[in-house]
C-alpha cells in the first residue's frame, strides 16, 4: 500500500498541488467566517470564494491530471495574484504565498523520464552524434585544425548591389 502512494505521490506534481489546494482553502475560508471576525464584506466576498475554488480545482487537477500541469499552473499563479487585490490581501498574504509556490511548482514539475537501456552515458558516442548528459556537442576533429578554424579570418560576403 505505501509503495504504490508513493508511485501515485512521484508520478504528478503532488506538492505544489497540496500547496495550490492549501491556499485556495485559505483565500476561501476568509470570507465564509463568522461576522465577529471578519468585518461586513457584502459582495466584495464573492470573488475571495470564486478564486479560491479555482485554485482548490487546479490543485486537483494538478493531482488526477497531471498531463494540464502547465495550464494548472499558470491559473493558479493568475488567481493567487489577483487575490492579493481582491481578497482580503490574498488570505493575509498566506493564501497568495502559498498560491503563488504551489503554482509555480505545479508548472516546474516535470515527469520522470522511462529508463532505457540504450540510453546515452556521461561522455556520449561521437559515431551515432549524440551528446553528453551536459548538453555540450561532442567534440569533432583535432587541436590543431580546431584552433586553425578559430583563428582565421571569415571572408567577407559580397553585400547585394555593391558596384565595386
Amino acid at each position: 500500500m505505501l509503495l504504490s502512494w508513493r508511485r501515485w505521490r512521484k508520478g504528478r506534481p503532488f506538492w505544489g498541488g497540496l500547496a495550490a489546494v492549501l491556499a485556495g482553502v485559505e483565500i476561501c475560508a476568509l470570507p465564509l467566517a463568522p461576522l465577529k471576525i471578519m468585518l461586513q464584506q457584502g459582495i466584495a466576498g464573492i470573488p475571495s470564494v470564486l478564486m479560491g475554488l479555482v485554485m482548490i480545482v487546479m490543485g486537483l487537477s494538478a493531482w488526477f491530471a497531471p498531463h494540464y500541469r502547465g495550464m494548472a499552473g499558470v491559473l493558479t499563479v493568475l488567481c493567487a495574484a489577483a487575490a492579493l487585490v481582491m481578497s482580503n490581501l490574498g488570505g493575509f498574504l498566506l493564501g497568495t504565498v502559498l498560491g503563488i509556490l504551489g503554482g509555480s511548482m505545479i508548472f516546474a514539475w516535470q515527469p520522470a523520464a522511462p529508463a532505457e537501456s540504450g540510453a546515452p552515458t556521461a561522455s556520449g558516442d561521437p559515431e551515432n552524434g549524440t551528446t553528453p548528459a551536459n548538453g555540450t556537442a561532442p567534440e569533432t576533429g583535432t587541436a590543431p585544425e580546431a584552433a586553425a578554424a578559430a583563428e582565421a579570418p571569415a571572408a567577407p560576403t559580397p553585400l547585394e548591389g555593391d558596384l565595386r
